[in-house]
């Protein structure tokens, strides 16, 4: 008879050999991506680290364009190169049109709807709702008068601190300023101080964007070791208090949250939730908790990533003063002392697109894009099985010296010069806004608003680093989440450029 000092660890051996010949069992049969030995259970979450994009790009360096990891029990492939990237997102785009299920999003989307639903026909409606009525050019050009009404109203507040001598923290500003824009291009209202969506928001993403254990041990689930389901659900009912106010809002005065024509995208949602039921719809029926997914990923992709991105670049400009010199010459010549930009300005601003590109490159706000397969599949020779977690990382498309040369990690906007790549996902080093089905829908309205933000505020205003810093000891270091922010505020001292009587009319 064993005792059972003996007979536990030979139990364990024996499911422990199990185990590894059964998940080796399919290696034979089919050829799967190269990757790192993965531990038991955990499989390679260790070599993940506090910024996964870096560490991701140092074992594809290793391992290749694509690779293979198993991240717990979850199957994960990595996408390293414009190659491989155009194979999952263009040449196999349905077959990973679909988002990674999580718990973060089950709890904060309203069961993973919204921008984390299934690739179907509830994601084709919502997808029309959104380009008709929030996307849409006509839309554009609707609330380019939010836009430069909000901007003004930032100038005259950096105008007083630049009077006053003050120290400046712009990453505060920039968040200020898209929050109010966000509000009333999507909500048809005013922030509403008795809530911080500013904060939730962010909340909401560093959630969505964490590490979750749960995620890929299922049955850690139950015990929320690291309090990220309970944070969840603080955070949720919190967000839907304020959009069941809002919704009410709209119901109870439709026509308060009318701009002439136009009406505020939760007003469109909340009109085709009330239809009647007896009239014959060609759409999908809509929900409470529909509208409310919608509207959280809404604001979320409108708001933070294009705050994100103005800071970066703001950051790039001050750590590059040539730079910075070039930009402001150029809106000089086009724009002149005497004025404001406008909207209607920057299709003349060339190097300024030329930078906003090259931060695209360099800091990409979403350095993974995150997607799942439906299917089992074969991809450049390598078995990719259903199931299937896919991340392309913008981060190491932007850093790679095969694909920018030695001075890949060099902030260098001149390389865009007489080059065809744009930022449309059709050239697949370069796709900050996503490529296939599941590109971003706001890319026009993101690309437009960063350009206008940035534009107007280098316009504006000469800026200096605080405290006598030098720009190469400016902080660069970034979090991570489902967006890349910078890990510290960005603080400046500014004084005005353009002639006082820009000033004295705001």
């Amino acid at each position: 008879m064993f005792s059972s000092t003996i007979a536990i660890p030979a139990f364990l051996l024996l499911t422990f050999i199990y185990i590894l010949s059964t998940s080796n069992h399919r290696k034979y049969t089919h050829k799967c991506p190269p990757g790192p030995l993965a531990l038991p259970i955990f499989g390679n979450i260790h070599l993940l680290g506090t910024l996964p994009h870096r560490n991701l790009q140092s074992l594809a360096n290793k391992y290749g364009p694509i690779m293979s990891l198993r991240l717990g029990q979850v199957p994960t492939i990595v996408v390293s190169s414009p190659e491989a990237a155009e194979l999952f997102l263009k040449s196999h785009d349905p077959i990973f049109a679909d988002r990674p299920h999580n718990h973060a999003s089950d709890y904060l989307f309203y069961g993973s709807k919204g921008g984390f639903s299934e690739y179907g026909s509830y994601w084709h409606e919502m997808k029309k709702l959104s380009l008709q009525h929030l996307f849409g050019a006509s839309n554009q050009k609707l609330f380019g008068h939010l836009r430069r009404k909000e901007l003004k109203m930032v100038v005259k507040s950096l105008g007083n601190a630049a009077k006053m001598g003050e120290i400046v923290d712009v990453s505060e500003k920039l968040r200020e300023l898209l929050e109010d824009i966000v509000y009333k291009m999507i909500l048809g209202c005013n922030k509403d101080d008795q809530f911080d969506l500013k904060g939730l928001i962010s909340e909401t993403l560093r959630l969505a964007g964490a590490f979750n254990i749960a995620d890929i041990v299922p049955w850690f689930e139950a015990l929320d070791l690291q309090g990220l389901k309970q944070r969840c659900t603080k955070v949720s009912r919190e967000l839907d208090r304020l959009f069941e106010k809002i919704m009410k809002d709209h119901e109870e005065a439709p026509n308060a949250h009318k701009d002439g024509k136009h009406q505020d995208f939760v007003g469109v949602l909340v009109s085709f939730m009330h239809q009647s039921k007896d009239e014959e719809q060609n759409h999908e029926t809509i929900t409470r908790d529909d509208i409310k997914a919608t509207i959280l990923s809404m604001i979320s992709g409108a708001y933070e990533t294009s705050a994100v991105s103005v800071e970066w670049a703001m950051s790039e400009l001050l750590r590059n003063p040539r730079v910075m010199e070039n930009v402001q010459n150029e809106l000089e010549t086009v724009i002149g002392m005497n004025r404001m930009v406008e909207e209607t300005d920057l299709s003349k601003l060339n190097y300024l697109n030329l930078v906003v590109m090259e931060n695209f490159r360099l800091n990409p706000v979403t350095p993974l894009i995150p997607r799942a397969s439906a299917k089992d599949v074969t991809i450049g020779g390598y078995y990719i099985e259903k199931k299937s977690r896919i991340l392309v990382n913008l981060w190491a498309l932007g850093r790679s010296p095969q694909i920018w040369s030695d001075n890949a990690d060099m902030f260098y906007p001149e390389r865009f010069l007489n080059s065809n790549i744009d930022v449309q996902g059709h050239d697949f080093q370069l796709i900050p806004f996503g490529s296939g089905r599941r590109k971003c829908l706001g890319m026009q309205m993101g690309l437009t608003t960063v350009k206008f933000v940035l534009a107007q505020l280098v316009h504006c205003f000469n800026w200096e680093l605080p405290f006598g810093m030098k720009p190469d000891e400016l902080d660069m270091t970034e979090s991570f989440g489902i967006t890349k922010p910078r890990s510290k505020h960005l603080s400046v001292v500014l004084t005005h450029r353009l002639s006082s009587k820009v000033y004295d009319e705001l």
